[in-house]
């Protein structure tokens, strides 16, 4: 088991990539603080997981530094200390051109995408700089946070913030004991992603779905379960000497584009 005896933090539980990192981090041995706005989501998370007290859950908002404190101070006393921490947390926000994006749309992504994640790497390596043993945080930034499209202003902006977060906090961290590291999903077959293509073409989201695909070399959507490997790979000790990277699962879109 990669994570055996490890405790980790995952934002942004209840979502796809979030259930599906939960699951497999539970598979390798670690113990899962679930986080997540909804009580009720995550409950009902904690328990399809089954995984009785090594699956706990705390509600917050990841954009209120009170709720990250909590949920960190929360974690080291319920489960005995931190080790991982997958900044999972995101919102894509409202696609519209930036000249009729409002300040309250652009606003909430970045509070959500770029302060919450700020947030978890601020109280997250405090927690862990103490540990005798590798700990690593993982951020899921986007393709985005190296591309661009039509509608996507506030994400794509955020999610380029959050890779100059990950590398700031590499350079910082280099002598703690703690990595840190971006995943960074391509078209992903989730929520987020359909919701996303109903939003840029209301009347044929398949359309959408067909040009992404015409962009990846591997000519298809990646899973969940895809990006959940990649996430644990970077969260165990396999990947001791991988720190301030940008680790793409796009299949090969980012690289040709």
């Amino acid at each position: 088991m990669k994570l055996a005896n490890k405790v980790a933090i995952i934002t942004g539980a209840t979502g796809d990539i979030g259930a599906s990192t939960a699951r497999k981090f539970l598979d390798e041995g670690a113990s899962v603080m679930l986080a997540g706005r909804s009580a009720k989501k995550l409950q009902s998370l904690a328990g399809k997981l089954n995984a009785g007290n090594k699956a706990k859950f705390i509600a917050g908002d990841i954009g209120s530094e009170l709720d990250v404190e909590a949920l960190v101070n929360e974690t080291v006393k319920g489960l005995g200390q931190l080790d991982i921490l997958f900044a999972n947390a995101g919102t894509e926000g409202t696609t519209a051109p930036l000249e009729e994006q409002t300040l309250e749309n652009f606003t909430d992504v970045l509070k959500t995408n770029v302060i919450g994640v700020w947030l978890c790497i601020k109280y997250g390596a405090k927690a862990m700089r103490n540990n005798e043993s590798d700990s690593s945080i993982i951020v899921t930034s986007s393709g985005a946070g190296v591309l661009g499209y039509e509608g996507g202003g506030p994400y794509i902006a955020s999610k380029h913030a959050v890779n100059g977060l990950v590398k700031t906090g590499a350079a910082e961290l280099k002598n703690s004991g703690v990595r840190i590291n971006i995943v960074a999903p391509g078209p992903i077959d989730n929520r987020m992603m359909n919701d996303l293509a109903t939003a840029i073409n209301p009347k044929d989201p398949s359309a959408v779905r067909a040009a992404f695909e015409q962009n990846i070399p591997m000519q298809r959507w990646g899973e969940n379960k895809e990006v959940a490997n990649l996430v644990t790979f970077l969260a165990s000790e396999e990947a001791s000497f991988c720190t301030g990277g940008v680790y793409a699962v796009d299949g090969g879109m980012t690289a040709t584009l």
